[in-house]
C-alpha cells in the first residue's frame, strides 16, 4: 500500500481520462439505459419522467433554496415544521450559477450538475479502485455504482452524484498525497450534505496516522507536516460554517441545525428507531418478508464492510466508508430512504469489484449487463411510485 503522506508519481501509460474511458462509457451507458426506460415507463403511466427527476422531493427544496434562498417552511397539521434550512447550500448555488449563465431553468440546471457529477463520480471512483487494486477493478467499481437498485438517484436533480464525486476525489487526493487539496474537497463535500463529516474523519484520521507513523519512523520523508495540518483545518470549514450560519439564522445556537433536523423528525439515535421499524414488520406475515429483507440487508452491508478491512484497504476508505454508513443506518426518520443514503459508500463496492475483476470479460459483461436491465426497470417503477423520499 503506498503511503498516505507520500504523493504518488503516474506510473500507468497514457492520460488519465484515456484509462478512464471504458468506465466512463460503460457507466453512461448504463444511465442511458435508465432514463430510457424510465422515459416508457412513465409514458405508460401518462407521467413526465422530467418531472419525477427533476420536480419531486427534495429536488424541489433544493429548487426553491435556488430560487428564493432559504427560509421557506412548511407547517404541518401534527406540528413539524419542515424547513429549507436543512438542505445544504452547494447544490442551489450551483443550480442559481447554471441558471445565470445559461437559459436552463433552476430544475434543469439542478438536472445538469447532477450529470456533469455523476461523471465526476465515477471517475472519481475509477480513480479510487484503480490506484488500490488496478484498472479492471477501478472498470468494475464503477459500473457496480452504476446498477445499484436505487443507482436512478444519480440522474435526478439531488446532491448524492454531487457528493460522491467530492467525497470520491477527496479520497483520492489522501490516497496520493495531496493533502491541500484533499481537505479543500471535503470542505466542499460539507456544504453539500451532513454526511460531509465522513469525508472530514477520513482526512483526519488519515493526517493523524501519518504524524504517528512519521514520529515512529523519523527517517521517512513525505509531504511537509503543515500542509497536513492545513488539510486538517480546513476540511471541516464547508460544514462548520453552515451550521454555525444556521445556528445564528435561527437563533437557536450552535446547534440550531439540530432543530431543524428535528422538525422533519429526522435526527441520531444509534439505529433504535430503525430497529424499531424493523420490529414492527413482524407483525403479520407479508410484512415479515419485508423486515426479513431488511436484516439481510443490514447483514450484506455489516459483510461487505469486515471483507474490507480483511482486504486491508486503505485506512481513510475504511473510516469514510464506515462513517457514511453509520449515519445512513442510524438516522432516526425516513427509513425508506436509507438505501439512497448509502449511495456514496462506495468503498462497500470494491470487493464484490475485485472479485468481478478476476472473471473473464464476457462472464463479468454478463453478470453486469443483466444487473443493470433489472436496476433500470427497478427506477423506473421506483419513481413512478413511491419514489425516493
Amino acid at each position: 500500500m503506498t503511503d498516505l503522506e507520500t504523493p504518488v508519481a503516474p506510473s500507468r501509460a497514457g492520460p488519465a481520462w484515456r484509462r478512464a474511458a471504458p468506465a466512463l462509457l460503460g457507466y453512461a451507458a448504463v444511465r442511458a439505459l435508465g432514463l430510457v426506460t424510465l422515459a416508457v415507463w412513465s409514458a405508460a403511466r401518462d407521467k413526465s419522467p422530467h418531472q419525477l427527476l427533476s420536480a419531486r422531493w427534495d429536488s424541489l427544496w433544493y429548487t426553491r433554496v435556488a430560487e428564493l434562498g432559504y427560509g421557506y417552511e412548511v407547517r404541518l397539521p401534527n406540528g413539524d415544521v419542515h424547513s429549507n434550512l436543512a438542505f445544504f447550500p452547494l447544490l442551489p448555488w450551483l443550480e442559481r450559477a447554471f441558471a445565470a449563465v445559461t437559459p436552463l431553468s433552476h430544475a434543469d440546471a439542478g438536472l445538469l450538475v447532477s450529470a456533469l457529477a455523476s461523471l465526476a463520480a465515477a471517475w472519481g471512483i475509477f480513480a479510487v479502485a484503480d490506484h488500490v487494486y488496478g484498472r479492471r477493478a477501478g472498470i468494475c467499481a464503477v459500473l457496480l455504482w452504476a446498477v445499484l437498485p436505487v443507482g436512478i438517484v444519480q440522474s435526478m436533480a439531488y446532491s448524492e452524484s454531487l457528493f460522491t464525486a467530492l467525497a470520491a476525489w477527496s479520497l483520492y487526493a489522501v490516497l496520493t498525497g495531496r493533502w491541500l487539496t484533499a481537505g479543500l474537497l471535503a470542505s466542499l463535500a460539507g456544504l453539500t450534505r451532513p454526511v460531509g463529516a465522513a469525508v472530514v474523519a477520513a482526512v483526519w484520521v488519515a493526517a493523524i496516522a501519518s504524524f504517528v507513523r512519521e514520529r515512529s519512523v523519523p527517517a521517512r520523508t513525505g509531504a511537509p507536516s503543515w500542509r497536513r495540518a492545513l488539510a486538517m483545518l480546513i476540511a471541516p470549514l464547508g460544514a462548520a460554517g453552515y451550521v454555525l450560519w444556521v445556528g445564528r439564522h435561527t437563533g437557536k445556537g450552535p446547534l440550531g441545525y439540530l432543530d431543524v433536523q428535528a422538525g422533519w423528525r429526522n435526527g441520531f439515535d444509534g439505529g433504535y428507531a430503525f430497529a424499531r421499524f424493523v420490529a414492527d414488520k413482524f407483525t403479520s406475515f407479508p410484512s415479515a418478508l419485508a423486515g426479513l429483507a431488511l436484516i439481510i440487508g443490514v447483514g450484506l452491508l455489516v459483510w461487505l464492510y469486515v471483507i474490507c478491512v480483511r482486504q486491508r484497504q486503505p485506512l481513510p476508505l475504511l473510516v469514510y466508508a464506515g462513517v457514511v454508513t453509520l449515519l445512513a443506518l442510524c438516522a432516526s426518520s425516513y427509513f425508506g430512504s436509507k438505501p439512497r443514503l448509502l449511495l456514496p459508500a462506495f468503498p462497500l463496492l470494491l470487493p464484490p469489484a475485485l472479485a468481478l475483476a478476476r472473471l473473464r470479460t464476457s462472464r463479468s459483461a454478463w453478470v453486469l449487463g443483466g444487473v443493470a436491465v433489472v436496476s433500470a426497470v427497478y427506477g423506473a417503477f421506483w419513481l413512478n411510485g413511491s419514489g425516493p423520499p
